[in-house]
């Protein structure tokens, strides 16, 4: 497809904290200029105490992460006590430094899409620079209602604050149909800017075969079957 030299790769490679230094040895062995990104803050249902998932933050980013997908704790919104998520998200985006900090609300045992969109509000106030609608550990992940929920919250902060902040539905992509719906979605409702990997990505990587039989009947005029290409 003479799409070798284009620089397509996926935007970061996720860990947890404790093999953040192994991912980035190996990247770096290999040649690959992609950041580590690192799950913290007691992933998937941040039970562990504030000052464990805190250190959990700062020990990533001295391992070499870049970026960090912090999980909020789902009883705070479920009990409305909303300053106290304010903080929590703040002290997250304190220890981060300049790592790039993406917050996981756990959309699915959120109750409610008013309680989705009051966490997507209270989580881009505390200083997050990406929205992420789930762990992909939830019984229910990304779903569409809630990503127009979230993809709104975006647009109405932008509107009031003029910052622009990403968002990453995660969770149940599993196609390249799924994928676009989820383009489509961003397209529709905030700008073009919002299609590229600074402001867009997906969190999916069971999509990542689908992607690859895709290309290969690009090429070929017909499908793979999953256990003939090497990401299967």
């Amino acid at each position: 497809m003479n799409m070798h030299d284009k620089g397509i790769t996926t935007a970061a490679v996720c860990v947890y904290p404790a093999r953040v230094s192994d991912a980035v040895k190996a990247l770096k062995a290999a040649g690959c200029n992609i950041p580590v990104a690192s799950v913290a803050t007691g992933f998937p249902a941040a039970q562990t105490p504030l000052k464990t998932r805190l250190e959990e933050i700062r020990t990533a980013v001295e391992e070499g992460a870049r970026e960090i997908d912090v999980v909020i704790n789902r009883t705070l919104v479920l009990t409305g006590q909303w300053e106290g998520l304010y903080e929590e998200i703040r002290q997250f985006r304190q220890a981060c430094g300049d790592a790039h900090m993406k917050t996981i609300l756990g959309t699915g045992e959120l109750g409610s899409l008013t309680n989705v969109y009051k966490a997507s509000m209270v989580a881009m106030m505390a200083g997050s620079d990406f929205i992420k609608t789930s762990t992909g550990k939830e019984a229910v992940n990304a779903t569409l209602p809630v990503g127009i929920v979230m993809v709104r919250a975006i647009r109405d902060f932008y509107w009031k604050t003029g910052n622009k902040v990403g968002f990453k539905p995660a969770g149940g992509i599993r196609s390249a149909k799924d994928a676009l719906i989820w383009l489509i979605l961003m397209k529709e409702e905030l700008e073009d800017e919002w299609l590229k990997p600074d402001l867009f990505r997906l969190g999916a990587s069971a999509l990542l075969s689908d992607i690859e039989r895709q290309i290969y009947h690009h090429v070929t005029g017909r499908y793979a079957a999953y256990h003939d290409l090497p990401m299967a």
